[in-house]
């Protein structure tokens, strides 16, 4: 997982020109599970079609340059682990932090299942 890389496709896009901001999300395996458990890692599964759906229907929306994404999936990851980056790059402020918010919902709700490890 690289963010300059990420950065440099979406440089090389062929509207690159009219990119006001590029946005990004970093997730980060955290120690605690949202009720607070300890936890020591995770795996993530990824369905690549509903991936597909989901960015081809963001892409789409008014402003919208480019959406890159890397999920780490399949393997075990510990505390601290890159878990996804996602980079949503736009127009115009409104345009680019509403369609992170999307496409970030969309693929935790309907693209990703997490399994988290937990002490003990």
């Amino acid at each position: 997982m690289d963010m300059t890389r990420m950065l440099e496709r979406i440089k090389g896009h062929p509207d690159y020109d009219k990119v006001g901001m590029v946005l990004y999300h970093n997730g980060v395996v955290r120690n605690t599970s949202r009720d607070g458990r300890p936890v020591t890692g995770l795996r993530v599964a990824v369905d690549h079609d509903r991936l597909a759906e989901v960015l081809d229907e963001q892409r789409r929306r008014p402003g919208i340059i480019d959406i890159q994404i890397e999920i780490n999936e399949g393997g075990d990851l510990q505390v601290g682990d890159d878990v996804m980056l996602l980079a949503v790059a736009g127009d115009i402020r409104e345009n680019v932090i509403a369609c992170l918010t999307d496409t970030l919902n969309a693929v935790k709700s309907s693209v990703t299942a997490k399994t988290e490890f937990f002490e003990g």
